[in-house]
């Protein structure tokens, strides 16, 4: 049996769902922002696009582009929530999803299309429910593979459908650009560039002893994906968690250790619960600073023992910062927990000892922040001005160690 995997692409995901939820922007160029000024555009409306407003951007160059465009503060917990509507629809169809990001969800129907008459009327009917179901629009990609399923939702938006056949792969890949292709980035882009390939057909074409040179064992795999072609399964099961981190960028640069300190107090806090919810603990602290400047680096320092208590990570996380000289004001900090294991909690039968007596603390003011809200028991000093909402990481997931409050 041919194997059929199908993509399915929110259109626009963050910026039809604010259309959706409030008419008065339907059919206006808006772009979906993080709150505070230094905010990115995170996604915006096809309207917009039409003008070259595009994620990344800087608030200040699409109101440049599109004077008339506008801006709408993002709501994570609606998207966050839409994204696990669409988890569920999908799973109507078949068992076998990966949900690859928060818009996008990959599908191996292989087994299951001629349930539903066919791989066209399956894409037909999910494209119906979600339209139905959310109030907005998906497109749906299929190929033999996850790499020509991604291309064709890129080549079928929005809203649409398509399937690129075994039959049909040389002609499309032929006079494609390269960049098309999912995980050919800039870098790789250029690099291919300098060497006469530009479309996939080219790559498809050359002297993998040629590729090698200039990419190592990467090369063999660009050739393949150049026809079209990418050993990669759709992850039914999640990948097996290598850390588990927060970071924040911050409504305005810091230099006070006092503020800084502050800061890595709530990081240390959601990255402590979040390990403590899924049974994880880490022996690898990793603190991240980015400058204002943008200049980024990161310090580690690994544990004598494994933990998830949220005062250990927050004083090894300070203690990497003592080792630092600060050369800047402070944009962004960042603490992520790995090294993971599973933590295997039991009741003890003896007598607590002093770690014990912490982790049921711990599991006790969890229990309560569960019940009526983040942050309702929290550390003193770890109270300051709520910032509204940022951008979801990238790793966000509906379930699992990877779903965090948004």
């Amino acid at each position: 049996m041919a194997q059929i995997i199908a993509c399915v692409d929110m259109d626009a995901f963050f910026a039809s769902v604010e259309q959706r939820d409030n008419s008065s922007l339907r059919g206006k160029p808006i772009a979906v922002t993080g709150a505070g000024e230094r905010t990115v555009i995170t996604t915006s409306s096809y309207e917009a696009r039409a003008f070259g407003v595009k994620t990344g951007m800087t608030t200040y160059k699409a109101k440049k582009l599109c004077p008339h465009i506008v801006f709408v503060t993002g709501n994570n917990k609606k998207y966050t929530r839409a994204c696990k509507q669409l988890e569920e629809i999908c799973l109507r169809y078949t068992p076998d999803i990966e949900i690859y990001s928060i818009d996008e969800v990959f599908l191996d129907i292989t087994g299951s299309h001629h349930l539903l008459g066919g791989p066209e009327r399956l894409a037909g009917a999910i494209k119906d429910t979600v339209r139905n179901e959310l109030g907005i629009t998906c497109t749906v990609g299929m190929g033999s593979n996850i790499l020509l399923a991604k291309l064709a939702s890129d080549l079928a938006k929005p809203d649409g459908f398509q399937w690129i056949s075994e039959d049909a792969v040389a002609s499309v890949l032929e006079t494609l650009p390269v960049k098309k292709l999912w995980g050919i980035g800039p870098h790789t882009e250029e690099k291919l560039r300098a060497m006469g390939i530009t479309t996939c057909g080219a790559l498809g074409r050359a002297s993998l002893p040629l590729l090698a040179k200039t990419f190592g064992t990467v090369g063999e795999r660009l050739k393949d994906m150049g026809n079209g072609q990418l050993d990669r399964p759709v992850e039914i099961t999640a990948p097996e968690t290598q850390s588990i981190g927060h970071s924040i960028t911050l409504p305005k640069d810091i230099v006070k250790r006092e503020e800084i300190t502050s800061c890595l107090l709530r990081l240390s806090e959601k990255v402590g619960r979040r390990a403590r919810r899924y049974d994880h603990k880490g022996k690898k602290i990793t603190l991240t600073v980015r400058y204002a400047d943008f200049k980024t680096f990161t310090r580690q320092i690994t544990l004598p023992v494994y933990t998830n208590d949220t005062g250990e990570i927050y004083r090894f996380a300070v203690a990497i910062l003592d080792r630092i000289h600060l050369l800047n004001s402070v944009r962004l900090l960042g603490i992520s927990l790995s090294c993971l294991a599973k933590a295997g909690g039991q009741m003890p039968l003896f007598q607590e000892t002093g770690r014990e007596k912490k982790a049921s603390l711990a599991k006790a003011v969890d229990t309560v922040n569960d019940k009526f809200g983040e942050h309702t028991i929290t550390f003193a000093s770890a109270i300051t001005r709520e910032e509204g909402p940022g951008v979801i990481s990238p790793a966000w997931r509906p379930s699992g160690v990877h779903s965090s409050d948004v």
